[in-house]
């Protein structure tokens, strides 16, 4: 637990990208009209979630005026208001809305992470920010690994950016890699004391895929209660 509280301080305190560090900052001065009496987080948003998740949920980045403004991931946008109604509904969260970081949710056996930490300008982080910000992952994975079972990727970005973070987190992804689908899923062999897993992909909660039905409710809800049949109960405490 203190490990990886240290990690997300760590990921908190990180400047490593200019372009990312101007923009989360520009967007925390001036603000959204909605918001424009709230002090912005404007920093890297870390994961959230109990250090025993049994399962966890990758998704792309901050919003710029969601986690980039509360501090904590999907909190405070209409992509989290989609992901933890649907967390709530399969037993996973304590309540269905996720506003702010005092707001009394708690996640059951699930953590919610990022390959990027930082909002990133249209929502669009470069390769190269990806890959700097890619060590984050590996040890956030690397301190999961006595519980992990399961790993839900949401989108292409957050499905490339995964899998080669297992590979340096210890875990053997086939090749090829398998590419991305809504459904998708496959097994991952650990080696020594790493266990497997098992890997589910998903549309992501964007507006765009939630607004025009690419993603219903219904739909999200299969993949996370079979990701969570997967990761199995207990162990996974609350965040």
């Amino acid at each position: 637990m203190d490990a990886l509280a240290d990690l997300d301080r760590r990921i908190a305190g990180c400047r490593a990208c200019p372009r990312l560090v101007d923009w989360r900052a520009e967007v925390a001065r001036t603000k959204r009209a909605a918001f424009a009496d709230q002090t912005y987080w404007g920093r890297p948003v870390p994961g959230f979630g109990p250090p025993d998740a049994r399962l966890l949920i990758v998704g792309l980045a901050p919003a710029a005026h969601g986690g980039n403004r509360t501090g904590r991931m999907f909190t405070g946008d209409r992509s989290g208001d989609v992901l933890y109604q649907a967390l709530y509904d399969v037993g996973l969260a304590s309540q269905p809305t996720s506003v702010a970081v005092d707001d009394g949710l708690e996640l059951h056996g699930v953590r919610v992470t990022a390959p990027v930490h930082c909002a990133p300008p249209a929502n669009k982080p470069t390769p190269g920010e990806r890959e700097t910000c890619r060590p984050w992952l590996v040890q956030e994975l690397r301190l999961l690994r006595p519980t992990l079972r399961a790993v839900v990727l949401l989108g292409a970005f957050g499905w490339q950016a995964t899998l080669p973070a297992l590979v340096e987190a210890g875990w053997e992804v086939p090749r090829p890699r398998p590419a991305f689908a809504h459904g998708a899923r496959f097994a991952v062999d650990g080696h020594g004391d790493v266990g497997g897993l098992e890997l589910f992909g998903c549309f992501h909660v964007s507006q765009r895929n939630t607004f025009t039905g690419r993603l219903t409710p219904a739909m999200l809800r299969e993949v996370l209660g079979a990701a969570a049949e997967v990761a199995g109960p207990g162990g996974g405490g609350r965040s």
